[in-house]
């Protein structure tokens, strides 16, 4: 498919008021990202030379978000949203421009997969002038019917609409299509609205095709490319669905998961074979697992890269801008944030690191806190190889303490510290025999005193 140009069409103009939410619907997540995303990464992958999103009048954040995933999409605006066939007509200005294909897709099904819109590309390049996905649902109830014969689409109709004959017909409207674009802005521009609803719908384009002697097909595709979301309560059940074709995948590469149903994936997590995930962990976007590392239960990692062999967890949180070297360990109830552990170090339990690098071979023990904020500013901690800070140590940033030094248990760190040496930054400890005998004593009196 490479030698032909294709334009993909994506409609993002519908409101979201069945997810009883502000957030325009197209673009609630699911593996962290949000369902246009989803969709133009797709059509970028089925060969897409361009791209024009459709949007609706007040949909900034729609443009902003396709400019983060297909940066030279164009945008156009549906000012009123008078059916499918107006919204790709939105996108006039494009289609003007001779591809040889036209995918139109819609920006709420975020399974869709490459190979499916590339299917309905090579529909097209045989010789169709229109290409419908079809799907066989369990129930087709409500949904329109794809009316073929002899190898050829004849026509769409809707249930209301079908003949009892009809509605036994399991292939149902998909909604996706793939136009030849020789022949797309003729049938478009015929598609009129002669409907109880007066819209201009896409679907019309099949019977126009064949009206003008042009072939149509239907093209089987699974239920799951279609899948629509409307609803809250569609929004979970696809991320289920993407749940599971994410740890499907990572487990046909080489990734051990221990209970694949208890971890959760985002669809831009990167993990390397021999990759151990043990289960109840999360994945926020943009984190990479190499080799032979092993992400310990209830864990919680985003942003951040993780090197060969590493020990993450169990309970530990790895925030962006996390780099956890090769080796290293990040115990339990440990915090890292911008900040990176190099090969070997370790911090095996109750700290937070924070804006700073932790050397390599260093440790860094219990209780340590980077203070990296103060009130105003972020401020980083340097701590040298093979430096060794004891348990709860306050490192106050800007500070760094030098390879192979040493951080006394319970100090607090202000100034910088030489390599090799021992800092302490605590009271001296003061003992007073007898002290607690004596107040017990007067605790005593006094409770018989007020007896």
């Amino acid at each position: 498919m490479a030698e032909r140009t294709c334009l993909a069409v994506v409609l993002a103009a519908g409101e979201g008021t069945r997810m009883r939410s502000a957030l325009p619907k197209v673009m609630h997540p699911i593996g962290s990202q949000s369902l246009l995303s989803h969709v133009l990464r797709a059509v970028a992958r089925a060969g897409a030379t361009e791209c024009c999103v459709v949007v609706g009048p007040d949909h900034a954040a729609l443009e902003t978000e396709t400019a983060r995933f297909f940066p030279n999409a164009g945008i156009a605006r549906q000012m009123q949203r008078l059916g499918t066939a107006h919204a790709v007509l939105a996108a006039r200005t494009m289609l003007e421009r001779g591809f040889d294909d036209i995918l139109v897709v819609f920006a709420d099904t975020p399974l869709i997969r490459a190979e499916t819109l590339e299917r309905l590309r090579v529909a097209v390049a045989d010789g169709a002038a229109v290409a419908v996905a079809g799907f066989a649902p369990e129930d087709p109830t409500g949904y329109g019917r794809l009316i073929a014969a002899n190898g050829r689409l004849l026509a769409i109709r809707e249930h209301n609409d079908a003949s009892d004959a009809e509605r036994k017909i399991g292939l149902c409207n998909g909604g996706l299509m793939a136009l030849d674009g020789r022949h797309a802005l003729t049938l478009l521009d015929q598609i009129g609205n002669a409907n109880a609803k007066q819209e201009f719908y896409l679907t019309d384009a099949v019977a126009l095709a064949n009206q003008a002697g042009l072939r149509a097909v239907a093209v089987e595709v699974e239920e799951d490319d279609v899948r629509g979301v409307n609803t809250k309560a569609q929004l979970a059940e696809t991320e289920g669905l993407l749940q599971q074709r994410l740890r499907k995948a990572a487990l046909e590469a080489g990734v051990t998961m221990i209970a694949p149903e208890t971890v959760f994936l985002s669809a831009d997590t990167k993990l390397a074979s021999d990759v151990t995930i043990e289960p109840y962990v999360v994945f926020g976007p943009g984190v990479t697992i190499e080799s032979k590392a092993v992400i310990h239960a209830f864990s919680h990692l985003a942003g951040a890269h993780v090197g060969e062999g590493a020990s993450i967890g169990p309970y530990a949180r790895l925030r962006p801008g996390a780099r956890i070297g090769k080796n290293a360990r990040v115990g339990n109830f440990v915090e890292v944030k911008e900040a990176v552990l190099e090969d070997g170090a370790k911090a095996n339990h109750l700290a937070y690191i924070g804006d700073g690098r932790v050397g390599e071979g260093a440790n860094v023990g219990a209780g340590t806190i980077f203070c990296n904020y103060d009130g105003a500013s972020k401020h980083r901690t340097e701590i040298g190889k093979g430096a060794f800070i004891g348990s709860n140590s306050a490192l106050v940033a800007p500070v760094t303490i030098g390879d192979g030094a040493y951080v006394g248990s319970g100090s607090v760190i202000t100034d910088d510290v030489p390599a090799d040496a021992l800092a302490l930054g605590r009271v001296r400890q003061v003992v007073k025999e007898g002290w607690a005998s004596r107040l017990r004593s007067l605790k005593a009196a006094g409770k018989k005193d007020r007896g």
